[in-house]
């Protein structure tokens, strides 16, 4: 049987992708794993020279994409994604769900347009609502991780703690 992951470390994954890094889940694990796009590159491409170059401080990281590259499919998965979360969506349906009629409409013109997360976030903190909005997203956030876990397979423990922002 897998080790259990962790849905604090997976939430984290969600919350904190990176442009020019590879994160993967590691079934054999249970934990995230990262590595750089450049390092995963050279190994796909056999580039040893490059590799060899590397500090050493970056040899598991050359073993970590070794082990990706010869075992991606059935060990290393895709973890939970940004992308597929669609903040945006949440951020639709607690609009909807608030019974404060005028605090709702002011948070459905922030979102409209150009600079919708930065508008919303602003017109949270002058309604004082913000706790209850970022208590919304961490239970919706956690109810995802949660889904995407079961939809692979992947056993996990609950170890998030309610977060104070």
């Amino acid at each position: 049987m897998n080790p259990l992951a962790k849905l604090s470390e997976l939430t984290d994954a969600l919350e904190f992708e990176s442009v020019d890094r590879r994160t993967y889940f590691d079934r054999h694990t249970g934990r995230i794993v990262s590595v750089a796009d450049r390092i995963l590159s050279a190994v796909e491409e056999g580039d040893d020279e490059a590799l060899r170059s590397l500090p050493g401080w970056q040899k598991e990281e050359v073993e970590t994409a070794r082990a990706i590259v010869n075992h991606s499919g059935d060990r290393f998965i895709d973890p939970p994604g940004k992308f597929e979360f669609n903040e945006y969506r949440h951020m639709e349906r607690f609009i909807g769900a608030l019974p404060d009629v005028k605090a709702a409409e002011e948070l459905w013109r922030a979102i409209k347009g150009h600079g919708a997360f930065h508008h919303f976030k602003d017109a949270l903190y002058r309604l004082g609502i913000q706790d209850q909005w970022f208590g919304y997203r961490d239970q919706a956030i956690k109810a995802f991780v949660i889904g995407w876990a079961e939809a692979n397979n992947v056993p996990y423990e609950d170890d998030i703690k309610d977060r104070k922002h």
